[in-house]
């Protein structure tokens, strides 16, 4: 049977500061962002199962995705816990509901590292991430491989 790989697309709009940072970036600033999420494995070749023919519904996996990632992410504001802006976050997240705090610096590098990590281990034992690309801007993203893991 083919290995077959799947790419499903999504997008969710999110802030976010970058504590430290020595730019413009430091600043509570939002980007609409596009995530790329490729999954890889043989379709099944079982005609009694009601997914014959598929690596993975795409349906299961925008549930997964949405659950972990957009549902979570979508209109939120993200900063780093650090003892400098606890105050910031504790006074928006009494005012804001979509307030997520992370104990990494939320930049896109860092956060489709979390987001693979997330992603792989809810996918089904026969299924694989294979790659994710998490577009911050139209021309700015960073990639993920399970290989280079």
């Amino acid at each position: 049977m083919a290995v077959i790989r799947l790419t499903k697309e999504f997008s969710f709009e999110m802030s976010h500061a970058l504590e430290g940072y020595d730019g413009l970036c430091s600043q509570i600033h939002g980007h609409s962002y596009r995530m790329f999420v490729t999954v890889v494995g043989e379709p099944s070749d079982n005609p009694d199962d009601p997914k014959y023919g598929m690596v993975m519904d795409f349906g299961e996996l925008k549930k997964i995705v949405n659950r972990l990632i957009v549902d979570k992410y979508d209109h939120s504001l993200v900063m780093r816990r650090t003892p400098s802006n606890a105050m910031v976050v504790d006074m928006l997240a009494g005012r804001f509901s979509r307030v997520v705090v992370s104990d990494y610096q939320p930049t896109c590098e860092n956060m489709i590292a979390h987001f693979a990590a997330m992603i792989a281990a809810e996918l089904p034992s026969r299924v694989r991430l294979y790659s994710m690309r998490l577009h911050e801007t139209a021309t700015s993203f960073a990639e993920w491989f399970a290989a280079d893991q």
